[in-house]
């Protein structure tokens, strides 16, 4: 099946009435809405289409869960229990219904679809099954709340699933294009970390001042044990931890060192350059939801390249990188979902966390613990007595949180504002559940703002989706319309995404031409 072709309607007012399926030529010439099972598996480049349905990344906001496959995602919207994957053991009854060629009945007796449907139905009537699980989908979105003061245009949850499709659709994008990349300058940042790669050469300087200490760098304990015996009493050895003790002996700051050129030979050497790049792009497989609360996901080290190999990402031959941060995004959006009008007023500023220090008399950098202690729910130290103050200060977003935290520990599953289910599980985890409805909301708002800005390029390309970070590689004539469109893209967005709740969203712009120098 290429594509289901549903006639054009407003937004979120989907009529399913015409199974159809095409030619790239026929598909790109159509005026209409995709419906798709899954635009992973629909070859649809280099046809881009505006928009999509994609049945299966609205299974996965719908009920949650890493299953999207189409036997799953009918059997949902049927209140079906869903069937074993494909390749796991078939029943006798599903080897007796496979048969060696023509088309079969994809329809079960039982209602459930056939383990061989996608391959050997009718065309036309495996176009008319997509179509008819779009409705069914559509419908169960509606009969979720919105969350919003002021609802604005379409159910949020409906809303929510075409970001959600058209970020399944721009993985795809993501993973065909690329992240432009300088081989030559990236060969010689690894050159300059690791040098050759040999590892007893990458080992000395730090065994050295060890002074013959038998001490495996690579093992957490022996090296925990080996700076006791230097008098650094530390909980753990995660760098984070170890950073205030680097003046305090040379052997943390080689220490240090060390570890940043053991992740580059590890997992970004030269081996890294060699399976992943190609053709001058770094190339990885893209995730629009993860099992949790919803993050795109990549491989190939495309979310975590060390800072160190950020140089090496550059703009190609009359192009430049357009670089947008949202800004301190998830205290936003708590402000947003919560409906905490204090909240609220702090977003107002461009740096939230300074209204936030005003309300709980305290400086910044408290203020920012404060806020994330709320969010992530710890309890203990400075971020408990930070938590304390915010439950004083702001206690309608606390609420909020304590809610969602009270239902994972007792196993209930939680949904986000926009609608996605997130799995808890029995034995929940709370604190878990307490960071999902807000991890997953901005998410939401970071997917829907991605899908605006992509529908809104000239020629250029989104080219990274990093949390909360977009990277654009644009002709360099078209870069101001990109910055300016960044900006307007993420005032529409959270228009209609945060309606009513008076929270202001921003994003820190910039053009460069080597990701390194992007601020932040």
């Amino acid at each position: 099946m290429l594509a289901v072709v549903v006639r054009g309607s407003e937004l979120g007012l989907a009529s399913p009435d015409r199974a159809w399926i095409g030619s790239l030529d026929e598909v790109a010439a159509a005026p209409d809405r995709l419906v798709l099972w899954s635009a992973a598996a629909t070859p649809l480049l280099p046809l881009r289409p505006r928009q999509v349905w994609d049945l299966a990344a609205v299974h996965k906001l719908l009920h949650g869960g890493r299953r999207d496959d189409p036997g799953a995602v009918w059997a949902a919207v049927h209140g079906l229990p869903a069937p074993p994957r494909a390749g796991d053991d078939l029943t006798l009854l599903d080897a007796a219904l496979s048969p060696v060629e023509g088309f079969v009945e994809p329809v079960r007796a039982d209602g459930s679809l056939h383990p061989d449907a996608a391959r050997q139905t009718d065309p036309a009537r495996w176009a008319a099954l997509a179509l008819e699980v779009q409705r069914r989908q559509e419908q169960a979105l509606r009969a979720l709340p919105d969350p919003r003061p002021v609802p604005s245009g379409p159910p949020l949850p409906v809303v929510t699933a075409w970001a959600e499709s058209a970020a399944a659709l721009l993985c795809v994008e993501l993973e065909h294009d690329g992240l432009p990349l300088d081989h030559a300058e990236a060969v010689r940042l690894i050159a300059a970390t690791i040098g050759d790669g040999d590892r007893q050469a990458r080992d000395a300087p730090v065994l050295a001042l060890l002074r013959g200490d038998d001490v495996d760098l690579r093992n957490p304990a022996s090296v925990k044990d080996a700076l006791l015996r230097l008098g650094i009493d530390v909980p753990d050895t995660r760098s984070w931890r170890l950073e205030p003790y680097r003046q305090a002996h040379p052997l943390v700051d080689a220490l240090l060192t060390w570890r940043k050129a053991e992740r580059v030979a590890t997992t970004y050497g030269y081996g890294w350059l060699g399976q992943h790049v190609r053709a001058g792009r770094l190339r990885g497989e893209w995730t629009a939801a993860d099992g949790g609360a919803g993050r795109m996901t990549a491989s190939a080290g495309l979310h975590s390249l060390p800072a160190e190999l950020r140089s090496a990402v550059a703009a190609g031959p009359g192009h430049l990188l357009v670089r947008a941060d949202l800004g301190q995004v998830e205290p936003r959006v708590l402000a947003a979902v919560s409906g905490d009008r204090g909240l609220a007023r702090a977003a107002a500023e461009d740096d939230m966390y300074t209204p936030v220090a005003r309300q709980l008399g305290v400086d910044r950098p408290t203020a920012k613990v404060a806020v994330l202690a709320a969010m992530y729910g710890q309890t203990s130290g400075a971020a408990g007595q930070a938590l304390r103050q915010m439950e004083q200060a702001y206690p309608v977003a606390l609420a909020y949180l304590r809610g969602a935290e009270e239902a994972g520990r007792v196993g209930r599953d939680v949904r986000t504002h926009g609608g996605r289910l997130v799995r808890v599980g029995t034995g929940g985890v709370g604190r878990y559940a307490r960071n999902a409805v807000v991890q997953g909301a901005a998410a939401e708002l970071f997917k829907a703002w991605a899908a605006v800005v992509r529908n809104g390029l000239g020629d250029g390309r989104v080219v990274l989706c990093l949390h909360d970070e977009l990277l654009l590689h644009v002709p360099a004539r078209e870069a101001d319309a990109a910055v300016a469109l960044l900006h307007d893209a993420l005032q529409a967005t959270s228009a209609h995404w945060a309606a009513g709740s008076g929270v202001r969203f921003v994003a820190d712009v910039g053009v460069v031409h080597r990701w390194s120098e992007a601020k932040g």
